[in-house]
């Protein structure tokens, strides 16, 4: 069967939205119910230094507005403060909480065991071989999931 580029963007997206799925879906299992994979993308990009909404919303390419949202979402739950800066203490800095890095490590662990999934379904050389085109594909560059632009559609 010939497949065209279009369809190997749709692999690629549905092999992605999968393995979301299926970590949320455990997540749900394990008492986060609420959590959603913008949750672990703000976290993320909390952690790697945005300290306010506007900061958020251009890391997560979403509007002041929508970031200040999920910022008072995770905060209600407890994965995020917002305390004085040391530097100025008119200003406010979030910071990720042990609740928020534990659902980042719990959402990690999750994953890894989705990959030894799929190693167990098509084999650990072809799990491998798939990776390493990948990287080649996209470089071998850390896919920083804060970076702006790469999540603008997935902040439901």
């Amino acid at each position: 069967m010939s497949r065209c580029g279009a369809d190997l963007a749709l692999l690629l997206l549905g092999s992605y939205r999968s393995m979301v799925n299926a970590a949320t879906s455990e997540l749900a299992s394990r008492g986060y119910e609420d959590f959603k994979p913008i949750h672990e993308f703000a976290l993320r990009a909390i952690v790697a230094g945005a300290d306010s909404a506007s900061d958020l919303g251009r890391r997560t390419s979403v509007s002041k507005q929508a970031a200040a949202k999920t910022i008072a979402v995770l905060v209600e739950r407890g994965y995020v403060v917002s305390a004085p800066d040391p530097n100025d203490a008119r200003r406010k800095r979030l910071q990720v909480t042990g609740a928020g890095l534990e659902v980042m490590s719990l959402g990690e662990s999750i994953l890894e065991n989705l990959r030894e999934k799929w190693k167990e379904q098509i084999g650990s050389t072809e799990l491998a071989t798939l990776e390493a085109h990948l990287t080649e594909l996209v470089g071998d560059a850390a896919i920083r999931i804060d970076a702006p632009g790469w999540v603008a559609q997935d902040s439901a």
